[in-house]
Parts: C-alpha cells; structure tokens; sequence
C-alpha cells in the first residue's frame, strides 16, 4: 500500500534537487493544509509569514551539513513531505529573527509538533528550530524513516498514545495548556 512519500515525493523530479523548495504541492495533503491554517492565522494576526522550505532531499541536506547550517547530517521529516519551515517576512525578504512563540501556539492548536519545544529536556531533542513544524512525534520518526508507518489522514501526535511520551507529554498542547496559564 502506497501514501504520499512514495506516490508522489519519490516520484517528484525534484526528488534528488539540491535546491531549496518551498512547493506546499510537496507537502502531504492533511499537512499541507496545517501548514496553510499557520499561514493564514498569522496573517490575521498581522505577522507576516512564509512557508521557507517544504520537501528536502538527502543531497541538500548534507549540503546543509557541510556548510554549518545544520546539525542533522541526515536528512529527517521534511523528505517525507511531513515538515516545513515557516519564517517571517522583513522587507519582502525571509527573516528568521524575533520572537516565534506565536508560531508554537498556531502549530499545536493545529496539531502539528513546533520545534521551538526542543529545547524542553524531556523531549530530548539535540537542538531548537524555531521555525519548523511537523505532523510526526519524535517516538515515531524511526518507522517513518524506516518505512514502516506514514501517518494517515487522520493522525494526531499529539492524540498518538502509544508515542505521547515525546509529544504532547512532554509539552502538552500549549493552545490548551496557554488558555490555562492565563486564565
């Protein structure tokens, strides 16, 4: 049985590109259209965004790698069409400077995974990426990356209870837990 990774990213010329690309076509439908619901709330909200990268191939991560813009030298999520990075917009140019809470609070009350939360030692995660989302627990990376399990239109990391562990457990879904600090 086939699902987005290998019906349509495998089958993407741009499957091998070194370049970078910011196609949302190239993210998997139910996360393609988190991603937009991010886009659009910040955009009511008066910040604007955009979506910087989507689908990464092996060969520009390790580009990446070798340059010092990354820490991971394999590539992780984004090739499977299940992550995208989201970054402000200064002056028509990307940025990734300021504050991007805004962005973890849109991206759990989508049910996506912010990297911004990495950073909380529980997840243990190596490093914060403030501007990356994506619709996969840390716990299920391995079968993702194995090709064992792609989620399905109806997956949730953070309603995943046998991977909650180092999803929602660790953080708990902040547009939830938010309203309760506040309030």
């Amino acid at each position: 049985m086939g699902n987005f990774f290998t019906d349509a990213i495998q089958k993407d010329a741009r499957f091998g590109s070194t370049n970078r690309i910011a196609d949302p076509a190239l993210l998997e439908p139910k996360t393609r259209a988190l991603v937009q619901q991010i886009v659009d709330a910040a955009a009511k909200m008066g910040i604007a965004v955009m979506i910087f990268e989507t689908y990464r191939s092996q060969q520009r991560q390790q580009q990446l790698f070798n340059a010092g813009a990354t820490k991971l030298r394999t590539v992780g999520v984004h090739q499977y069409g299940l992550a995208c990075d989201i970054v402000r917009v200064a002056a028509g140019e990307p940025s990734w400077k300021g504050d991007f809470s805004f962005l973890g609070e849109l991206a759990h009350s989508s049910g996506l995974i912010w990297g911004g939360d990495w950073g909380n030692p529980s997840i243990k995660h190596t490093f914060i990426d403030a501007v990356h989302v994506q619709r996969c627990s840390i716990a299920r990376q391995p079968a993702l990356f194995d090709g064992s399990w792609y989620p399905d239109n109806d997956y949730n990391p953070y309603t995943d209870d046998s991977h909650l562990l180092f999803a929602a457990a660790a953080v708990g879904p902040p547009a939830k837990s938010a309203k309760k600090k506040r309030g």
